[in-house]
């Protein structure tokens, strides 16, 4: 699959003179269309909804987006539950699923009426005692342990994941749920990370329809919602073939045929958390080239760096690049592309072959979409830069102003750098 970039080159010219490189660009257009897909393909069952993984991209105008498609939340945090509330989700409408939960966030959560998912059986006490209660809609978290595969394939290693309720403490976490006053329940599930086949998400709803289907015979659980969370993935390679939503779809509503409807539980809503598949191809980083080096290797230097995107540095993870206006020209030229931290995996390529790359070349990084703005971060003083979204009528819009000096200092509250600072700029 060849990727392009859903912006013009021309398109990105205007948008500069405006706004200043390094930046995050969103497409509007596709996140729409991708999130309608997602709605279209579950649309057999009735109570299906997306729960966004607020994680992946933080930005109250691209959740608002996804709210006129349709889509919840998924927060993990009570500062993602505050962002959900200002934008008026209905608490129904946030899921609440964290891990090595303080006391103050389920608290909050359940001030909202947000769904609480829990990671833990040990967090059943501990949210009764910090609450005063359990809920009466209740979700928990399973792992399975053991590797998790498709075919012959290993996807990942679920017992080796921080997350969830063995299948014992599930069984046993239901029975005691019920007891403390919980009437209404809902299974959770991740175990597999980026996916690019369309065999994940019907594998893994075969395994949590059978064993909703035990729960609810042998522990009685009135069961609401499956939630088979994210792992549906994006192809980072150009190689690498995208799924098929539609396929997918299909092949958990087989499942579900299969398993549910002949227990009597046809009624049970299916839920999912992805935030990678609706975001991730519709944002990119834009970067300008502002030095070259000829030592041992052939680098081009941008002004982005690992704090713009760190999945490159961090994971060795792979995204694309397009040199803006050169895109059909012979990739005859290998350099790595870094960014100016101290740090030498500060690089978003290594030895990537590419067309001819002069100063003041705009490159466009794809796939940063989700994982790419909310993973930055300070190192060495940097500071994070500007979201901007492309509009459906291809118009821009600042969704998420620069960082300045003055917000990286704001809150060394014990010093007079800020006055100091000020006067400077002054």
């Amino acid at each position: 699959m060849k990727k392009e970039p859903f912006v013009t080159q021309e398109q990105l010219q205007e948008i500069v003179k405006k706004y200043p490189t390094p930046f995050h660009l969103y497409d509007e257009k596709g996140i729409r269309a991708n999130a309608l897909a997602l709605k279209k393909a579950f649309s057999w069952n009735k109570g299906f909804k997306e729960y966004f993984a607020v994680k992946a991209t933080p930005n109250p105008f691209l959740i608002n987006i996804l709210k006129e498609c349709g889509c919840g939340c998924d927060c993990s945090s009570k500062t993602e539950l505050m962002l959900a509330d200002a934008l008026h989700f209905d608490g129904k409408d946030i899921m609440f699923s964290s891990n090595t939960t303080p006391a103050e966030e389920f608290q909050y959560a359940d001030d909202i009426g947000a769904i609480i998912n829990l990671d833990d059986f040990t967090h059943i006490d501990f949210l009764e005692k910090t609450i005063g209660h359990i809920p009466e809609t209740i979700s928990c978290r399973y792992n399975p342990g053991g590797v998790f595969k498709i075919s012959n394939s290993i996807m990942d290693n679920p017992g080796d994941a921080k997350y969830g309720f063995t299948e014992e403490q599930l069984f046993e976490g239901f029975r005691l749920l019920k007891e403390k006053g919980a009437k209404y329940f809902g299974i959770h599930a991740f175990l597999a990370s980026n996916t690019v086949t369309n065999e994940y998400y019907p594998t893994l709803a075969k395994t949590l329809f059978e064993l909703a289907v035990r729960l609810k015979e042998e522990t009685g659980a009135d069961i609401r919602f499956i939630n088979l969370s994210g792992g549906i993935g994006i192809p980072y390679r150009q190689e690498e073939e995208p799924n098929d939503i539609y396929v997918i779809g299909e092949g958990v509503r087989k499942v579900y045929e299969e398993v549910m409807v002949p227990a009597g539980m046809s009624d049970v809503a299916i839920y999912t958390e992805l935030g990678r598949f609706m975001m991730g191809p519709y944002g990119c980083l834009v970067t300008t080239a502002i030095h070259e080096k000829h030592t041992y290797k052939e680098y081009i230097g941008c002004d982005a760096c690992a704090v713009n995107l760190m999945r490159p540095a961090m994971y060795g993870a792979y995204h694309h690049i397009t040199v803006m206006g050169k895109d059909n020209r012979v990739c005859d030229h290998k350099y790595d592309i870094t960014g100016s931290l101290c740090e030498n995996n500060d690089k978003f390529a290594i030895d990537r072959m590419l067309p001819k790359i002069d100063i003041g070349d705009l490159l466009v990084i794809h796939d940063t979409g989700a994982h790419g703005f909310s993973m930055g971060y300070n190192y060495n003083g940097k500071l994070k830069s500007a979201e901007i979204l492309l509009k459906e009528d291809g118009s821009a819009q600042l969704i998420r102003r620069a960082e300045t000096p003055e917000d990286y200092f704001a809150t060394f509250d014990c010093f007079d750098i800020l006055k100091d600072l000020r006067s400077t700029n002054d």
